[in-house]
């Protein structure tokens, strides 16, 4: 059996890919402390923040490489630690993301705006830095969803998110009282949204999510102009008359240039607490075999869960990501949609973060 060099360590490890970009991971400088002695390996991987939900299988992708181009290993071993990319503009004040996602429906009352609450607690709890933008201008829940309904603050004209749990978010809720309605034709939503993105202190995050009214509206045209968006998602219910309405949100994406990242099937079935049985109350799978034949991932299905609706009517949907009916529905869900826009990037390497100013 030859035997092992650091050489023949180096060049197996610059095969390996950053799931970020795509691009080298030895020549970004994300492989640190490479020690070999005799036929053990240990060395530091270093993922940036908004790969943070895939951290456990690119670990494992990297241990299944060296062990199979380097059968003489006995022992390897592979550290996390975290590498920062700094954006392209910093110091300008203004919306900095990584990936900007939104987040949609075909019609109302299919659970579009806990799904996205979920997602970006989901991915804050990954350990990614996140931002929650409530678009739905006429009928905002997340104010609702997370217990807070007080003005933010301002900073020499620009807008102070409010923050919850870690979580910078920010809704027309917030501005008018839960009891007026907003009347507003398309350039005041157009001025509304401009505003949300371009005057609101985001800082710099991994994602942003925006929760969409439902719908096909102008807000999809507005976001296309303003900002080159990563993708959306689509929330429905399996019945299909949800299906429907989910395939005309998924034509509007299309149309307006957004690529749609995946489709999440919500309440997907009931389980029994007292029994344990399973009751497809509104019909199951739908949603997967409508995105298999629309060529859209399928994210995953989310169950009726009572809890949700509890934590969500008493503001604490931040909550969701830890009930233990939904915690792995719900992390399934941000694996998912985190592996997606990391596979884009790997087949075309990603621009520079964007800066809207």
């Amino acid at each position: 059996m030859p035997e092992l060099t650091e050489a023949a360590v180096q060049n197996v490890l610059k095969e390996f890919k950053d799931p970020d970009t795509g691009r080298g991971a030895v020549q970004q400088e994300q492989i640190a402390d490479v020690k070999l002695a005799g036929t053990k390996l240990s060395l530091t991987l270093k993922l940036t923040s908004h790969a943070a939900p895939l951290k456990k299988a690119v670990q494992a992708d990297l241990l299944e490489l060296l062990r199979n181009r380097l059968p003489e290993l006995t022992d390897v071993t592979v550290n996390l630690g975290e590498h920062y990319r700094p954006a392209m503009k910093l110091g300008q004040i203004g919306l900095t993301a990584k990936s900007v996602v939104a987040v949609g429906s075909g019609k109302g009352g299919v659970g579009k705006s806990t799904i996205a609450a979920a997602l970006a607690f989901g991915m804050k709890n990954a350990g990614c830095k996140v931002g929650l933008m409530d678009a739905d201008v006429y009928g905002p829940s997340v104010p609702h969803l997370i217990g807070i309904n007080r003005k933010p603050e301002t900073s020499e004209g620009k807008i102070i998110p409010i923050e919850v749990d870690g979580l910078k978010v920010m809704s027309m809720g917030f501005l008018v009282p839960p009891e007026e309605a907003v009347v507003w034709r398309g350039p005041m939503l157009h001025g509304a949204i401009t505003q949300f993105l371009r005057d609101t202190l985001w800082g710099e995050l991994d994602y942003l999510f925006i929760d969409m009214p439902p719908g096909t509206g102008d807000i999809a045209l507005t976001l296309s102009q303003l900002l080159p968006l990563t993708g959306a998602v689509v929330v429905c219910t399996p019945q299909d008359v949800a299906l429907i309405d989910a395939v005309k949100a998924i034509s509007m994406f299309r149309k307006v240039k957004i690529p749609v990242l995946g489709m999440v099937e919500n309440m997907s079935y009931f389980l029994c607490p007292d029994n344990g049985k399973r009751y497809d109350i509104f019909g199951h799978g739908g949603a997967q075999t409508k995105a298999k034949e629309l060529d859209v991932p399928f994210l995953g299905e989310v169950p009726i869960n009572m809890q949700i609706r509890i934590l969500g009517d008493e503001g604490k949907v931040a909550g969701t990501i830890h009930e233990p009916a939904v915690k792995e529905n719900l992390e399934t869900l941000c694996f998912r949609l985190a592996k997606n826009i990391s596979d884009r990037s790997r087949q075309a390497p990603a621009l520079p973060s964007l800066s809207i100013l």
